[in-house]
């Protein structure tokens, strides 16, 4: 497994990461704990050194997940967290308008304590911020992120879908390692301010959702029945109308895949990899089999003919939907 260094602070990671949060969270139904378990581990013996989590998935359940999943390679690998929402309070009850954010210092402080325990850790390897908090300064929370580095609670800081301005304002106080935001072939804003703002920084970028939630693997239409419990069901980008129309990005994947003799999702998760020597996807998978093929993607080559290509041919490319419903698109920086 090829390595790569998420900013300037020494934190080297697989160069593919793993997703957790659809093992217990959000597409549909939990899977059996014990075949993720053993998944999770089976991504350590090929070499994925980066895991992703939060509190929130579950809540609390995902983090459970990977804590016992990972006690056996302690030390060997790195476990990515989140705070920011106040997993307390039931999203249902907020009428559309998603978790409650809660960043306030002691409210970050007693979620590392639940997500150190959950996690069977000393220390948490990336602590998110899960989302910015309009009613917290950024600086007060980077600088309790700061003072939990100091005590030896948190090795790096993170944010999740940040504005530049937040990442500089945090990063003026304690250097930010790495930042999550989405980022594919269907969702290329943070090439406009973002990805030019972490380069100059020295912040490493790790794209959640590279794969679009499943669309770009090919294996998603306009007739795929989602169950009721799936997230999906609540994005304009994946009503029947929008998954219908968007099929034509599959298409330009499917074609370069075939002359490639890889499959679509090989080639979006390589297209991501061939941006940035400082990009670490984590797609997510609840089966071997796609964490093989996700995996598959790291020796992968595109040409520069290739990727030219892509460009040219995405630029004509109109994506129909929106990423979220309008009241959580209010809670991203992006």
């Amino acid at each position: 497994m090829k390595k790569r260094k998420l900013g300037e602070n020494g934190l080297e990671v697989s160069s593919l990461g793993l997703g957790c949060m659809g093992m217990s969270f959000s597409y549909g139904l939990p899977a059996d704990k014990q075949e993720m378990i053993l998944l999770i581990r089976e991504a350590v013996e090929r070499g994925v050194t980066f895991f992703d989590t939060a509190e929130i998935y579950g809540p609390y359940t995902n983090e459970e997940l990977v804590g016992e999943a990972l006690v056996p390679f302690r030390g060997k690998v790195v476990i990515a967290t989140k705070f920011g929402f106040d997993a307390s309070v039931d999203p249902r009850a907020m009428k559309g308008s998603g978790p409650v954010l809660n960043s306030r210092p002691e409210q970050i402080r007693q979620g590392l304590e639940g997500s150190l325990r959950r996690l069977r850790v000393d220390a948490i390897d990336l602590l998110y911020q899960h989302r910015v908090d309009p009613d917290v300064p950024i600086e007060e929370v980077a600088g309790t992120i700061k003072d939990l580095i100091q005590e030896g609670k948190v090795k790096h800081f993170g944010l999740s879908e940040p504005g530049v301005k937040t990442i500089r304002r945090a990063h003026a106080v304690q250097p930010v390692t790495a930042v999550q935001s989405e980022y594919s072939l269907w969702w290329r804003r943070p090439e406009e301010e973002l990805l030019p703002t972490l380069e100059e920084l020295g912040i490493g970028f790790v794209p959640f959702s590279p794969l679009g939630r499943g669309f770009l693997t090919g294996k998603i239409d306009g007739k795929t029945a989602f169950v009721k419990s799936d997230f999906r069901t609540t994005l304009p980008r994946f009503t029947p109308e929008a998954r219908k129309a968007n099929q034509v990005l599959v298409d330009l994947l499917r074609r370069i895949a075939e002359r490639k003799k890889a499959t679509p999702a090989q080639i979006a998760l390589a297209w991501l990899l061939a941006q940035k020597p400082w990009i670490v996807p984590i797609p997510g998978t609840t089966k071997l089999s796609r964490l093989d093929e996700n995996i598959g993607a790291i020796n992968l080559e595109l040409t520069s003919d290739d990727l030219r290509e892509i460009d040219i041919s995405t630029s004509k490319i109109g994506i129909q939907g929106a990423r979220y419903p309008e009241a959580l698109e209010k809670k991203t920086g992006l």
